[in-house]
């Protein structure tokens, strides 16, 4: 298992890609299963073969899995090793989006990004009980921080996830498919990077020198 996860922060074997590439291999199967859920019926009527699937919600779901494995496997022959979280991520999608197609219910679907954030905020809070600061391995790449920036750091996207988490609760149990499809787009999004920058003065604070640099003072 330790060949097949990403290696962990600092591990001079750590292969890495292109923080813009991951950021689409990580945000790219959303915007597919937005776009299929916007555009189901044109998707229907050009490709008919499609329509045995079920409605736009149905396709949408299926192309979210089909996205979502490729998206996996291009990390995997980039790196020869899968990222924590995505993986987390598509195990879930993979299951609850065959349960939502062969049950042909869309609840299972939805409550996809309950469960993923629940586990991201039970890892990341769990792994601080025993002393393991666990964001390090999907910030590492683009931060140096010390060990109490990172645990700090770690504490507060646990709780984040807890937080999306309940608002998808909210959003999915009281809207309509459609409005909740969007919302995981342009609505958790936003949020999302309105909360990795207001994390900012934290990393700047707790941020490692270069090789040859002291920490400004603070």
């Amino acid at each position: 298992m330790n060949n097949i996860i990403e290696r962990e922060p600092g591990d001079p074997r750590k292969t890495e890609i292109n923080p813009l590439l991951k950021f689409a291999l990580e945000l790219g199967p959303l915007l597919v299963f937005f776009f299929a859920n916007l555009r189901g019926e044109w998707l229907i009527d050009t490709f008919p073969a499609l329509g045995s699937i079920g409605d736009p919600i149905f396709l949408a779901t299926f192309l979210f899995m089909v996205a979502t494995a490729i998206a996996l496997a291009v990390s995997w022959a980039l790196t020869r090793t899968l990222p924590m979280m995505p993986l987390v991520s598509g195990v879930v999608v993979l299951v609850f989006g065959a349960l939502t197609l062969y049950l042909q219910d869309e609840i299972f679907i939805k409550m996809k990004p309950t469960i993923v954030n629940g586990l991201f905020a039970a890892v990341l809070l769990g792994g601080l009980m025993f002393g393991k600061a666990l964001l390090g391995y999907v910030f590492e790449a683009a931060f140096k921080l010390d060990a109490e920036g990172w645990r700090k750091l770690t504490l507060r996207w646990g709780l984040f996830f807890v937080f999306l988490a309940i608002l998808n609760e909210v959003v999915w149990r009281n809207f309509s498919t459609d409005f909740w499809v969007a919302f995981k787009v342009w609505g958790t999004m936003p949020v999302t990077i309105a909360f990795t920058l207001s994390q900012m003065p934290l990393i700047m604070r707790h941020s490692l020198p270069e090789p040859g640099k002291s920490r400004p003072a603070e």
